[in-house]
């Protein structure tokens, strides 16, 4: 009796994923002193246009964009807290960031109101934009011909 060999199965495509060339976030890592403000600020505006609130999970930021989510851990006690930033400040040399009270509660900031920190956080990578530019009247010489333009505004 002869053996017959099964036909040969197709060979398997990978199923690759492309990667974006440019992520649309970088992650932003430091380190350094973290302070709290609550009962001053209650209920003034803060720079995002809402109402500050000492008991919700935000912070204040220098440089981080307003909107960002950051994870902030205090390095003494091991804690983290996920804050929102909406606010700027703080405006004392050498502190990274502003916690509201309930956010430096739940991380463990002791009574002296300053603890060293990490704060990671995912920010929106800067992109190009397109310029439109603005076309002046004149001609153009294109194959022998002279062509007229006249000024055209982007829209």
């Amino acid at each position: 009796m002869t053996e017959v060999e099964p036909p040969p199965s197709p060979p398997v495509q990978p199923q690759a994923q492309e990667e974006p060339a440019h992520p649309k976030e970088q992650k932003v890592q430091e380190v350094g002193k973290a302070s709290w403000y609550g009962p001053h600020q209650q209920g003034k505006e803060t720079a995002t246009g809402e109402t500050f609130n000492q008991q919700e999970l935000t912070a204040a930021s220098p440089t981080l964009p307003l909107g960002t989510k950051a994870t902030v851990t205090n390095l003494e006690t091991g804690k983290s807290v996920q804050v929102k930033i909406n606010d700027r400040g703080p405006f004392v040399k050498g502190r990274k960031i502003d916690l509201s009270q309930a956010a430096a509660k739940e991380i463990g900031v002791n009574k002296k109101g300053v603890t060293k920190v990490k704060i990671v956080a995912a920010v929106p990578r800067k992109t190009k934009k397109r310029v439109a530019h603005k076309q002046t009247k004149g001609s153009l010489q294109k194959e022998g011909k002279t062509i007229e333009t006249q000024t055209v505004s982007p829209e």
